[in-house]
């Protein structure tokens, strides 16, 4: 395998492991220019927040990131409840024309914007059962993203940290659990706040990183948007290639030590 082989998330490649949101940038026309720069194929859309049509004369983001240039991903931003969250995706598949590949996000505390982990699991049933294709955000707790994904979700996305607090990853043990027993993609989602969190994430073995705060609150986010996009990419290939092991208290000199140029001793 190798750096550039492609994501492949319910059967789709797609060339980038890098996936965006477009909320908190100050215009569509700079979140249009940010996600460019990004490279991102997938885009995520917060339904209760976003005009893709539903509010006619008011500007529309598809007109800036066309459907045929970009995987659309609805997410349930805002929902605090397995129906909301059922009722909006639906409202998503009837505003994109039937559009079945969605991220659920069901939260908990309007705080911490924490996962509600009972209504994000009986939220996903009911997709899964109506044909959706379905990417959850969630708790990088093992067992329910097993859980999940024995629903028929097609990628768990557990959080590295709050959302929106660019504390970046803070338990990289349980990722690593999660990704050792995964058989669908595991995307970090929630907590990225600079190019080397997102490295990390692609270091443990992820298969992709979705962002948003972090391009869309950088004070120049379209150059921070090309950075994580370099960011990802490098981390993959570091995971590939496979690291050298730690050695504690253990130095092994980088240059030979056989032939070398014998001198004299005064």
């Amino acid at each position: 395998m190798t750096a550039n082989a492609p994501l492949v998330i319910a059967g789709q490649s797609y060339r980038s492991r890098l996936l965006v949101g477009t909320g908190k940038y100050r215009d569509f026309e700079q979140t249009r220019t940010a996600i460019a720069a990004s490279g991102a194929e997938i885009v995520t859309v917060a339904i209760r927040r976003t005009n893709l049509g539903q509010n006619p004369g008011e500007p529309n983001l598809l007109d800036y990131l066309p459907p045929e240039q970009y995987t659309l991903l609805p997410n349930t931003a805002g929902c605090y409840s397995a129906d909301d969250a059922v009722r909006t995706l639906r409202l998503a598949r009837e505003l994109l024309d039937g559009h079945t590949l969605v991220k659920l996000e069901v939260l908990g505390d309007p705080h911490t914007l924490f996962p509600n982990m009972p209504e994000t699991l009986a939220a996903a049933r009911t997709l899964v059962a109506e044909g959706f294709q379905v990417m959850v955000y969630c708790t990088d707790d093992p067992i329910q993203c097993r859980m999940l994904e024995d629903i028929g979700c097609v990628a768990v996305m557990p959080l590295a940290s709050l959302i929106g607090s660019g504390m970046g990853i803070l338990n990289p043990w349980n990722l690593r659990l999660i990704i050792d027993q995964a058989r669908v993609p595991v995307l970090v989602d929630a907590g990225v706040g600079t190019a080397s969190d997102a490295a990390i994430a692609m270091e443990l073995g992820c298969d992709g990183v979705l962002m948003n705060t972090a391009i869309a609150t950088a004070q120049d986010p379209v150059l921070m948007a090309e950075a994580m996009k370099h960011a990802v990419h490098a981390g993959r290939a570091a995971y590939l290639a496979g690291r050298m092991p730690r050695k504690l208290y253990s130095a092994t000199p980088s240059s030979p030590t056989e032939g070398l140029i014998q001198g004299t001793t005064p």
